[in-house]
């Protein structure tokens, strides 16, 4: 299959994400894959850490120095530390002293001022040029549907930031969704039920522990009385205090962003064209990203959609993998 967009071979693909950066060198695979994290000195405005060890110090951080995720649903919001950060990892993944082009993935549902953006940081990280590819299109190539032929393939992509679907034939996307609902939405219904109902305040990261942990889609994908410990802030006494959450709890706590999820994917369906409908009831969906491994969600899918899910062997690389794989048409 030949991607007619892609016109010179770039050496490495950058699956730029809310929570994860991916980076795919060719000829090797998958080289990096660390936490979309940057701690910034404030003092002098140095890059302390990035990744994994950045990620450790969220939260945790003394007063001069601050650790936070410099893009926000799939959007870059802070475009310096953003370029620090891809700066970062090309050198990591071994390509510093290459000035060649670098593919990104980005949500289907950019602006072309977001897309200017994406391209002006991955310059300024030290790429000669960058090329853009459409999230959903990359992860369909990286779970293996037949893109570039006359019939139709959905793929269902649950990132940290954003959700995007999108129905493909013939090298592209005939119809697409970017909802800007993810996991971190899910982790933030979590510590809002927690408020709500427990008067505890907890950080985000503890609450995507539980969800990792006790989370589930569907009533009966887990013992719905298994419990998780967290720990936080009483709300009424100041005090710090340990409590248990439930896997029912936790599944009525991101019921919310579930369903907008499950709406936008029928309303995507509603909009695909007759003739590639019936390619997809016997196809079904191919379901990536890091949110499909919470438990039940393709059978979530397959009860309110009707149509087979599968989801696809490594989740959380597949749009890198579809970058990657885009690198040698």
């Amino acid at each position: 299959m030949r991607i007619p967009w892609v016109r010179r071979s770039p050496g490495l693909a950058v699956d730029l994400g809310t929570a994860n950066t991916v980076v795919f060198r060719r000829g090797d695979g998958v080289v990096l894959f660390e936490p979309s994290v940057v701690a910034v000195d404030e003092r002098t405005g140095r890059v302390h850490a990035v990744g994994d060890e950045a990620r450790r110090m969220l939260g945790r951080t003394p007063a001069t120095i601050t650790a936070s995720r410099p893009l926000r649903h799939g959007v870059i919001s802070d475009f310096e530390t953003t370029e620090q950060m891809l700066r970062h990892f090309i050198r990591k993944a071994g390509a510093g002293r290459l000035r060649g082009d670098v593919m990104v993935c980005v949500p289907s549902g950019l602006t072309q001022v977001e897309r200017t953006a994406v391209v002006d940081a991955t310059v300024a990280a030290g790429a000669r040029a960058a090329r853009l590819i459409d999230e959903p299109l990359a992860a369909a190539i990286g779970a293996g549907l037949p893109v570039g032929e006359a019939q139709g393939s959905l793929v269902v992509d649950i990132g940290g930031g954003t959700s995007e679907m999108a129905v493909t034939a013939l090298g592209g996307m005939v119809v697409s969704t970017s909802l800007r609902v993810g996991g971190y939405d899910f982790d933030e219904a979590i510590v809002r039920s927690l408020q709500q109902h427990q008067q505890l305040l907890v950080g985000q990261e503890q609450a995507e522990a539980v969800k990792i942990e006790v989370g589930s889609t569907l009533a009966g994908a887990i013992d719905e009385t298994e419990l998780a410990d967290i720990a936080g802030r009483d709300l009424t006494s100041g005090l710090l205090r340990r409590t248990s959450i439930s896997a029912g709890q936790v599944r009525e706590a991101i019921a919310r962003p579930l369903q907008q999820v499950v709406e936008a994917l029928r309303e995507l369906l509603e909009r695909t064209p007759e003739e590639l409908s019936a390619d997809l009831a016997t196809r079904g969906v191919a379901l990536v990203g890091g949110g499909s491994l919470l438990r039940g969600f393709d059978g979530l899918l397959e009860r309110e959609t009707g149509l087979p899910v599968e989801r696809d062997r490594d989740p959380l690389t597949t749009v890198a993998r579809g970058a990657g794989a885009a690198l040698h048409r």
